[in-house]
């Protein structure tokens, strides 16, 4: 059994299990669970201090229906390993604080034959962007396996078609892990990433550029397919740091959003 091993924990969240349950506990707790269980999401991956406010807010929308999910299909950007394509881990298992979660070695397998899919364990080996997700699903689901794949450089056609092959039912969550603009003063921040999602609502794929959001190509992918199938989106936060735990003279966005299905509606 291989074991992809926490790279962030006491970095990103606490690496102690008690300290990393009740601080992912207290977010969720801390947020009402409103409105229509999504089908898919986007959060922020940025240390839980800065964007785990933010991240709850949608991820708390799951608790109604967190008993059906069975399966996590997880996208989000490569942040030290420049690669061409999809990246997807030979580990039987993704570890954190929390316990281990299995890999869905079957429907990975399945991928293979698409030419824009790519073994690539180092892509994987340091990547923050899935990885502090993974406690807010621990929390969250009861038993579910992972489908965990790191974007590298790619098209959000050669996305969409991968989300569509793994997109399956009620007990499928497809999760897209993304921060929004970098570095700009809390205003401008605020400016540019009120566009960015009224882009992702309204599933405009083409309007997101590349500075504003560093999940942009695995959200385009999203976006596309969201489109095709129908599905409603929705802005559920949108704060910056400067918002929750830092400096507003140089700041770095997080929204959270919610995309439903009209035939899943609660």
């Amino acid at each position: 059994m291989t074991v992809r091993q926490p790279a962030v924990a006491d970095l990103f969240y606490p690496g102690d299990p008690a300290g990393l349950s009740e601080m992912v506990k207290g977010y969720l707790d801390a947020v009402a669970p409103e409105g229509d269980a999504p089908k898919a999401l986007i959060a922020p991956h940025a240390g839980y201090i800065y964007s785990g406010p933010v991240a709850a807010r949608v991820y708390a929308r799951l608790k109604p229906v967190a008993d059906r999910i069975k399966r996590v299909v997880l996208l989000g950007p490569s942040h030290r390993v420049p690669f061409h394509g999809l990246a997807v881990s030979s580990a039987d298992s993704f570890r954190t604080p929390l316990g281990d979660i299995p890999l869905d070695k079957e429907l990975i397998a399945g991928l293979e034959n698409l030419p824009q899919v790519v073994h690539l364990d180092q892509a994987h080996a340091n990547e923050h962007s899935l990885e502090v997700q993974l406690p807010f699903l621990q929390q969250l689901l009861t038993d579910f396996t992972l489908v965990p794949m790191v974007v590298g450089d790619a098209m959000g056609e050669a996305v969409s078609e991968v989300l569509s092959k793994l997109w399956g039912g009620p007990e499928t969550l497809i999760v897209i892990s993304s921060d929004l603009s970098h570095f700009h003063d809390y205003e401008t921040a605020q400016r540019l990433d009120q566009q960015t999602s009224e882009s992702i609502v309204s599933l405009d794929p083409d309007s997101i550029r590349y500075e504003d959001a560093c999940g942009r190509i695995p959200v385009q992918g999203l976006l596309l397919l969201a489109k095709k199938l129908g599905l409603q989106g929705e802005i559920v936060d949108l704060r910056n740091s400067g918002d929750t735990a830092g400096d507003k003279s140089r700041v770095v966005g997080y929204g959270a959003y919610a995309f439903t299905e009209p035939s899943l509606s609660l």
